[in-house]
């Protein structure tokens, strides 16, 4: 059987369920996902594979109206991930419908030369007829050529999903070495990961004007990895909440990213954090470039 290998472009609302989907497909966690939307910055790629078939999953951030230069920074990642894709795979949350950040999907949608496919996701926590109206009401809007009802979190419907993306790939050789699930450098996600434990302990306090900075990424003679991160909060106010009582709070985000970062790495990681106060950092094309985004005038 020859190789095949091909681009799918994942996209969707804030918070569809992209990055727990490109994780069940990869079959491991290469993408961040956070209950606080908006969290996928840079277009990190998910690499799959079925049988003789690799399938790269751009993961894009969601795409939604820009304000900032951060937000256009993303939403241009976004589209950029859906240019010479085989593939768009446009993941909806029958739930939450968030329209006012579809219905624009949708249109740019319609006009796109690629096979386009819909996932509609959390059938676990859906009711059947809901289900079927909202996907005749989407196929109504956009041809897509197939309709998948899945569950990213439990993997219903995944496999399903998996095998015809697979089918849809063209002939060629593999991009990548086939144990790669990602094309993130080793620092790129040890920032997500961290970024992503930042979400998790303080999305009620802490909004979504953060950063984490790679400063640097070394291998010990032990062969354990040595990590320094910066965390950037917009604000003189958001650094005792990120720091928390006696620094319990960052002592806490570095305990958890530690130990979910040796689990990626298969290795020991000391990771050392640190908080700076930055009024500009949204504005800043360096700390762009650190967290793997394009500069967007």
């Amino acid at each position: 059987m020859s190789q095949k290998c091909g681009v799918v472009a994942v996209i969707g609302a804030p918070n569809a369920g992209k990055s727990t989907l490109v994780n069940q497909l990869v079959g491991q966690k290469v993408a961040i996902t956070s209950a606080k939307a908006q969290t996928t910055r840079a277009r990190l790629l998910g690499i799959a594979l079925e049988g003789e078939t690799q399938i790269i999953l751009a993961d894009t951030p969601g795409i939604f109206e820009p304000k900032r230069r951060l937000d256009r920074a993303m939403v241009s990642a976004a589209w950029e991930g859906t240019v010479a894709a085989d593939a768009v795979l446009l993941v909806v949350d029958p739930i939450k419908q968030r329209r006012h950040e579809l219905e624009p999907l949708l249109e740019a949608l319609k006009e796109r030369p690629e096979r386009k496919l819909l996932a509609l996701n959390k059938v676990d926590a859906s009711a059947k007829e809901p289900l079927l109206a909202l996907a005749q009401d989407l196929q109504g809007k956009v041809d897509f050529a197939e309709i998948f009802f899945i569950s990213a979190l439990t993997g219903d419907g995944v496999p399903e999903l998996k095998a015809h993306l697979a089918s849809l790939m063209p002939e060629g050789p593999w991009h990548y070495p086939e144990d790669q699930v990602s094309d993130a450098s080793e620092r790129l996600l040890a920032a997500e990961v961290t970024r992503e434990q930042l979400y998790r302990q303080l999305h009620e306090e802490l909004p979504y004007d953060s950063a984490v900075r790679p400063e640097s990424y070394q291998v010990r003679k032990d062969g354990s990895v040595e990590i320094h991160q910066q965390i950037v909060v917009g604000r003189d106010s958001q650094k005792p909440i990120v720091l928390g009582k006696r620094g319990a709070r960052i002592k806490a985000i570095g305990e958890e990213a530690r130990k979910e970062l040796s689990e990626i790495l298969g290795v020991k990681v000391h990771l050392f954090l640190h908080v700076k106060v930055d009024e500009r950092w949204a504005e800043s094309r360096e700390i762009f470039e650190e967290i793997g985004l394009d500069w967007v005038r």
